[in-house]
Parts: C-alpha cells; structure tokens; sequence
C-alpha cells in the first residue's frame, strides 16, 4: 500500500515537472506583454485634469494612475470585494474556482465568477472565447502575469484596464468622465461604486442607471460590513449618500496644443503639460464669444506665459477648434506669419544697448527713399521731430528704419535668430523691411523673446509640458531692457505692442504684465487680407481682456505680483534738443528740454540718418561758424571774427520745426564785406515751375496739361511725387515734365537726399 502511494506521488510529481516544464516552454515561445495593445495618450494640465485624450484604434480611454494616486480605501474595496486573498496565490484560487462553478452548475446560470484579479487583468489584456480551451488560455496567462510581475503590478494594470462603461477603461478615467476629479479626491462613496461598476459596466452606468449603480454600491458596502473591513459608522454615513455623476464627456481643452504634444512626445502615456486648466477654459469661452465679432473664415489665437518661469499656461490656437469654415484645427500659434511692428521694440532696444540712442533721442518721421524702397507711416502722415519713446509708442515707421538702416538688417537678424526668433523671408536676405514686417515668424517664437523684457534682458524658450529644461540666453542688458519696457504704452501694469502686417493680413498684439507674456493675432489663417483689421482694433481688446483676467486671477490667489525694479545702471538726466546731449536750459542752443532715461550714464548724440553721415553737406548737431561784432557770418579769417557753436537741427526737419527752430533762424545772416567761402551749409529746396495754390487749365481743345519742372536748392537727387505717386527723378537744376489730364486738386511733393521736402498744391481745370 505504501508502495502505491509512493508511485502516485511520483507519478504526480513527475506530471507537476512536466506541466512546469511545459509551461515554461508555452512561455518562452508565447511570451506575455502588457503593452500589446495601443497605447492611449492623455494631455494633463499642470493640476493632472486631463485637457485632451487620444484613444486606441477601438476608441478606447485610458488615463493611466500608480497605485499612489488612488485612496487606500478604494484598493481595500476592491481587493475586499473582488479578490480577498489576492496577495496569498499564484494568480488562480481554486476554491473560489469550485465554489463559483458549483453555484453556476446547481443554479442553471451564472451566479458568480472565481476569476481573480490576476486572471480578470489576463482576460483583458487577452480576450478569449467562454470555452474549456479559452479559459486554459486565460489560466497560462494569468500565470504568466504572475511569473513576471509582481503583485503591485498586476494590481497597477487592473485598475486602469478595468471596463468602465462605452470607451472609457481605468479608474483614471473613469473618475474625471463621472466625477470630474482626481482618482485620489474619490469619497467613499465613488470609491465604492468604481469598485464594482466592472462587473457590470453597461448595466450599472451611473449616468445612465443611477438606481441600479446605487443598488450594486449598497451591496458592496453589505460585504465589507460583513468582513469588518470599515467601521459601520463609516459604512452607515456612505450608504445614505446619493448617487450624483457628471454628464459624461471626454476631455476637450487645448487641442491644439494637445497635438503638438503628441507630436513631440508620440511614446508617452500622460503628456503632464503645464496648463493652468481653468485659465484655458475661460481662454476658450473668450475665443468661442470674440469670433462672433470677427469678420467671417477669420480666427483668433491667444497664448499665455508665466514669465517667472516660462511655463505655457494658456493655449488658444484658433477661434474654435470644431469651426471649419474658421480654419479651426489650424495651429496658429506656430503659423509662420507676418509680425508687423511687434519687433520694432528690438531694433529699439539694441541701439540703446549699443549706445546709438537713449529714451528721449531725437529721431527723424519723415519721407525717405533708399533705393527702390518707399517707407511710409501706417497712417501716410508724418510727425518730424519725434523721442525714440514717442517714436515706439506711435509705433512710427520711418525712426524704425531710420535706426535698421544704421544699426543692420543682417546683424538685427542674427541677434534675434540666436536668441530663438529666426526670421524668414522669400530669399531669406536680411533688409530694413524686416522692422515693419517683411519678414514671417512664429507667435511661440516672438512671445519667447519678449521675455527678454520682462526677464532682465534674457530670453528663455517656452516650457510647454514639466519636464522642460529651463534655459536662458541673454539678449539685451538688463538696463537696455528696462528702458525699452518702459518706452512701450503702459495701461494697468500693461506694457504693450500692437502690429499690423501688410494688406491687413495679421493683426497682433503682445503684452508683458508683472507675471505674464501675452501674446495675440487676429487674422485669417489663408492670408487673406480683410481691410480695416488692426492691430490697436482687433487685437488690442482681446489684449486687455485677457490682462484683467490675469491680474484679477493673482488678486484671488493673493499672490503678489513680481517687480522689474529699475536697475542701478540706468538713470534719469535732462537732454536737450536738437543735440540729445546734457545742456542747461538756459543754454541758447537747448532748443527743446526732455528728461531721459539713459544707460550706463552715456549720453550719446543726436543720431543722424545714413544720408547725413555719407555727406558732410547734411550735418546737423553742433557747428562752428564765425561772426564779427555786428554778429554776421564772415570767413574766419576776416578782421575781428571769432568763432561761436550753433546746435541746429538735422536738414530733413525743416517743414516741421518752429520758425525759431529753422536754420534760417539760427544762422545768422552773410556779411557781404567779408563773405564765407565755399558752398553754405544750408540751401533750402524750392520748386519751380509752379505756385502753391496755383489753378491751370488746358489749352483749348486739349484734354491735359503738360508743366516743365526743376528743382532748386536741396542737394543730390531728388524724386517728384503726384498725388502721392512717384513720378520722376531729378538731379540738381535737371528739367522734369509734369503732365496733368485729370481734373481737380493735386498735390505735388519734391524730395532730396538730405530729406529735405517741397510741397504744394494746385488745381487743374
């Protein structure tokens, strides 16, 4: 007898070899992984509430969670509920297996399963048909499970695999689809009915049977009274909680910026972005309710950057994302696009950094011609003498190009494109276009290099999820960017710059407050031009709207807002015009007093235009000259001169000076007895030809005018416009011909090298 059972033992630890030799083998060629199915994506704002998700080829959502981001209370439901000793086996519980098959046998239907988790967890990463063979299937891979992983993640795949109704699995997303919060935020009564909604998960929906789901909670709460495994105090307080879920619905915030981060991050489960999740709702509303303003196929885009530490915490790419006809699954955040005047605060603060200007420098808004390039002001006028603050704030574009041209396009360029802001053009050849918009760039792009103004001069790149490296590069001098801040319009702690792109394609508007980079364009995303949009007009209100959200946003936190204090390097000093320089104000040649703020207590001149500086004949600042006693000019060598120092404005700024202020004025006149030699160094430019205000009609029998014109005075070329359109040019006393075949009044312009200009008006009958 002994003998027998000595070889049934045998026999079955030979049969117990065998099957683990098997198994291994199974094992070996059918190797399990967690990963085989596709991988969903989920785009978290910075407080984990999921933004956008993309699901798996069958529609599925997974938002998955560690065991450390559920409440223990959950896992002692589950596990209490579901598996009681699921730390004791091996991933099968042949009790419970027998048990579950003698009541489903002697009850003539399903009353009860024996699965384990372990083999829940097997069944859902491998679905199998409800037969002998299936569920053998379904044993080797729960053992599988069991020989690879370990408790901890095993039970880690069940509670973000679990069927949770229609396409949502996981307890990640499960929680914010039915309650709009965290996994760890759950209150008993959640935890309880997230436990057991995957038993059932189509019948026990709770946004669809809320009584059922209540039934199916209760029941549990039974189980755990039973097990002793909460106090029933506890159980009594969350049995008489209802049950309340929200109205189901996927995660749809930031789209667009969801994209570009799966783009970027194609491999990662949960892409943890750092959102601010209630700023970008309000941001979307704002943009959902402002495209009912814009003209139609218009969009809009607005972003939002913590300066502090340039983190992204509003993104808005378009109007509306779901908007077709608006273009709204175009990103227009990293559109290329035409920037306007939103870089002329560079070219600004460059030349400060250079020593070229300070605040209050004089700059010149007035005609100019370089080569075949014809700079004009956005309104077609011209205001003369301007500050270089007045100048950025009026957002002039003649003292723009008027620094451009002596600073230099290419060297403009390369600063900008080494600090992350590369601009592109048709040949990519840098000019003096490039400062009123003649360039493309991205909206990311140009926000990121306004922080140089907010940040102490250096620029750092935009931080779009947590994990970004925050990396600064310096760009401007601390002083040179605090000057040009406080250069801009300054509204409620706003310092801003509007723009507008050629053919009114783009309007823009970027803002630096205390805290934040705000960066907006209004537009249509084709490029096609829609007249009248500007930047002060359709983008500067959303500017602001959204400002007084922000700073409105920092009051509720109470929070206190960051200061740029001015730094020790720039200070404040009086200047005098036409010279730039520190004069008193009692000085003759202080023309005009302004107070500057200037760095590194240099206080460099009056900057003149490249026209001036190639020829001596257009000088302008300080010039020596000689009187007699009677205070004529005469050459300096004639009996009792003495020299004397005249300021005198640059030659361009005649038509837009005070009469006191022109060099008519200034200059004294010419003693005949002792005359100076050589060509005067003021010749005022005159056309002749024709009168102001001069009426001319045709011959009889003739349908046009023809004038000859020439022009006197002035130095080097000059270039006649007609009613704003050029027409001829001239040099020196070289005859021109004007013909006139409309009727009515014209306007003819004379303009030379120097800047000077010569206008007039007549009518034609």
């Amino acid at each position: 007898m002994k003998k027998y059972f000595l070889n049934i033992l045998i026999y079955l630890l030979v049969l117990f070899f065998l099957l683990c030799f098997g198994f291994l083998i199974f094992d070996y060629f059918f190797p399990i992984s967690i990963s085989q199915n596709k991988t969903t994506q989920t785009v978290i704002a910075q407080d984990e509430t999921p933004l956008w998700r993309f699901a798996d080829e069958n529609g599925i959502w997974r938002y998955s969670v560690k065991l450390d981001d559920v409440p223990n209370y959950y896992l002692d439901v589950l596990l209490n509920y579901e598996d009681r000793y699921f730390y004791h086996h091996i991933g099968i519980n042949p009790v419970s297996l027998i048990r579950a098959a003698w009541q489903n046998i002697s009850n003539d239907r399903v009353v009860s399963g024996g699965s384990t988790i372990s083999m829940q967890v097997a069944r859902l990463l491998y679905p199998h048909d409800r037969t002998i063979v299936g569920k053998l299937k379904q044993i080797f891979r729960t053992l599988q499970l069991e020989l690879h992983y370990s408790k901890k993640e095993i039970l880690t795949l069940y509670i973000n695999h679990a069927p949770y109704g229609g396409t949502i699995e996981g307890i990640g997303a499960a929680s914010w689809s039915y309650f709009g919060k965290k996994p760890s935020e759950l209150t008993r009564s959640e935890a309880v009915l997230l436990a057991v909604l995957p038993q059932s998960p189509s019948r026990l929906r709770p946004d669809r049977y809320p009584e059922r789901a209540k039934r199916a909670r209760d029941k549990v709460l039974n189980r755990l009274s039973e097990f002793d495994v909460w106090p029933v105090e506890i159980i009594r307080q969350v049995r008489q909680d209802e049950v309340w879920v929200y109205p189901r619905r996927a995660p749809q915030l930031a789209p667009l910026l969801a994209y570009r981060l799966k783009q970027k991050y194609p491999n990662e489960n949960t892409i943890h972005s750092t959102i601010d999740a209630s700023l970008q709702y309000y941001l979307e509303d704002m943009a959902i309710n402002r495209k009912k303003q814009l003209p139609p196929k218009a969009s809009l885009a607005i972003l939002v950057v913590d300066h502090t530490d340039m983190t992204v915490k509003g993104y808005v790419g378009s109007a509306d994302f779901n908007d077709k006809e608006r273009f709204g699954q175009v990103d227009m955040i990293s559109a290329l696009r035409s920037p306007g005047s939103t870089l002329k605060p560079f070219i600004y603060a460059f030349a400060i950094d250079e020593g070229m200007i300070h605040s209050e420098s004089l700059l010149q808004d007035v005609p100019r011609i370089t080569s075949d390039y014809r700079p004009t002001n956005f309104d077609e006028d011209f205001y003369g003498p301007v500050s270089a603050s007045d100048a950025l704030k009026k957002s002039l574009n003649l003292p723009a190009v008027q620094l451009m041209e002596l600073y230099g396009p290419k060297k403009f360029t390369s600063k900008l494109n080494s600090a992350g802001l590369p601009l592109l053009s048709l040949n990519n050849d840098p000019n003096i276009s490039y400062i009123l918009g003649g360039a493309s760039l991205r909206m990311d792009n140009l926000v990121s290099a306004y922080s140089a103004f907010a940040r102490h001069g250096e620029v750092a790149p935009l931080r779009f999820t947590q994990n970004d490296p925050m990396i600064s590069k310096p760009l401007l001098s601390d002083g040179g960017a605090w000057i040009t801040k406080q250069m801009m319009i300054n509204i409620n702690l706003l310092s801003y710059k509007t723009g507008t792109s050629y053919g009114y394609r783009d309007a823009w508007a970027i803002g630096i407050n205390p805290r934040y980079l705000i960066g907006i364009w209004v537009g249509r995303p084709d490029g096609t031009p829609v007249v009248g949009q500007y930047g002060s007009i359709s983008a500067m209100p959303i500017l602001q709207q959204v400002n007084s959200l922000l700073l409105n946003k920092e009051i509720r936190l109470n929070r206190p807002l960051p200061i740029f204090a001015k730094p020790d390097s720039v200070t404040a000093e009086k200047i005098c015009w036409p010279l730039g320089i520190s004069l008193s104000n009692y000085d003759e040649n202080c023309h005009r007093q302004k107070t500057a703020w200037v760095l590194n207590n240099m206080i460099p001149p009056t900057l003149g235009t490249l026209s001036e500086l190639n020829n001596n004949i257009y000088r302008s600042g300080w010039i020596n000259i000689w009187v007699n006693k009677q205070g004529k000019r005469v050459a300096a060598d004639c009996k009792g001169a003495h020299k004397k120092q005249i300021a005198i404005w640059p030659v361009a700024l005649e038509n837009w000076l005070l009469p006191k202020e022109r060099r008519k004025s200034l200059l004294p006149p010419i003693d005949q007895n002792c005359p100076i030699l050589g060509k005067d160094i003021f010749s005022t430019l005159m056309i002749i030809g024709l009168r102001d205000k001069q009426l001319i009609k045709s011959l009889p029998g003739k349908h046009q005018v023809t004038i000859d014109l020439t022009a006197e005075g002035g130095s080097g070329n000059k270039w006649w416009f007609l009613d704003g359109n050029f027409f001829a040019r001239s040099f020196d006393n070289e005859k021109v011909t004007l013909t006139i075949s409309k009727k009515g009044l014209h306007h003819l312009l004379l303009l030379d090298e120097s800047g000077q200009i010569s206008r007039i008006a007549f009518s034609s009958d």
